[in-house]
């Protein structure tokens, strides 16, 4: 015997005010019972089946109320709290680490979207931001057969790269490290000061610094990271004051890639948008002369060093916890969507 029971799901708007997803009105399907014999018995018990039939169905109602609503009531709720167990999983940032909660359930159409609110936590456990509603909206993409998705808002994933990228100064020996671009850079403050140029030893340093946080620039399909910088030349280690100090407003392509469940960020080569002279101790000059070499050697020294952080990558334990080995990855105009990859 085989019958089919239905049950309505809504959002209920509890005592406290959170919103939570309920089962009501279960019942079983009218004229969904069926009863299948085996075939060497089918012509003998038929008259026989036909009498259960009309037994039960004046009973199933009563049957299903009682025996097999409870159990889809008791299945539905302990699917519910695994799932919100699910969502609240911290994902570990370096030092700090991303929370969710849930602000509440909607149902659209055929699928349910559950709206989230994140912090970002530090190593001591304080949240250092809160991201809850936005008077921007977010564009929720459809699902189109994917079993579910993540849609995580631009400022949320750029505080998880701010996190992971955080300001940093550090010094390079050029011409120890990279002999071609330390004959290049004098060649180009050649230009500008021959004098300068002949004070350049081999252990001329270039001091890097990331003066704010970097920040995400989202398209369809595409992404950016845009970066603040300081970069200044000493002719020897020994000397305090660099020869010039310049501001760059750079920009990288921000590649996305996933392995396993881990989503991966990758910076490519990195431009400069902007350059500015803050600072000169050979005189004043254009500085849009250093614009391809401070490029090279961002892209030669901060880059690798950008992505040696990145290399960790972010866990979406969600995917593994749903039955998924890993993920895929697309971009809207706002937002980073995150689904199981197709098999």
């Amino acid at each position: 015997m085989e019958t089919e029971a239905q049950a309505i799901i809504r959002v209920e708007t509890r005592r406290t005010g959170r919103p939570k997803l309920v089962l009501e009105d279960c019942s079983n399907n009218h004229g969904s019972l069926r009863i299948s014999m085996l075939r060497k018995l089918s012509i003998l018990v038929s008259p026989f089946a036909n009498k259960i039939r009309n037994l039960l169905v004046p009973t199933l109602p009563k049957l299903v109320k009682s025996q097999l609503c409870p159990i889809m009531k008791a299945s539905f709720e302990d699917m519910y709290a695994d799932l919100l167990h699910l969502v609240r999983v911290p994902v570990s940032l370096s030092s700090d680490h991303l929370e969710f909660d849930l602000l509440s359930p909607i149902i659209r159409s055929n699928a349910i979207q559950l709206n989230l609110a994140a912090k970002l936590l530090d190593s001591q456990g304080n949240v250092t931001n809160w991201f809850n509603k936005s008077a921007v909206s977010l564009t929720i993409p459809t699902l189109d057969g994917a079993p579910f998705s993540l849609t995580v808002r631009q400022d949320v994933v750029n505080a998880v790269i701010v996190a992971l990228l955080p300001p940093e100064e550090f010094m390079v020996l050029l011409d120890y490290v990279l002999p071609e671009l330390a004959r290049r850079l004098k060649s180009n403050i050649k230009m500008i000061s021959e004098k300068a140029a002949n004070q350049l030893q081999r252990t001329q340093i270039v001091k890097i610094l990331t003066q704010k946080t970097p920040e995400l620039l989202l398209d369809y399909g595409s992404a950016k990271v845009a970066q603040q910088i300081v970069l200044e030349v000493f002719a020897t280690s020994e000397v305090r004051r660099p020869f010039f100090t310049l501001g760059i407003e750079a920009n990288s392509e921000a590649q996305f890639y996933t392995k396993d469940d881990q989503l991966m960020l990758n910076l490519n080569e990195i431009s400069s948008h902007r350059i500015h002279l803050m600072n000169s101790g050979i005189g004043l000059f254009n500085p849009g002369l250093l614009k391809d070499i401070t490029s090279e050697i961002l892209t030669s020294v901060l880059i690798p060093n950008e992505n040696g952080k990145l290399r960790s990558g972010i866990p979406m334990s969600m995917i593994k916890a749903l039955g998924f080995e890993a993920a895929s990855w697309s971009l809207t105009k706002d937002a980073l969507v995150i689904t199981p990859a197709s098999s």
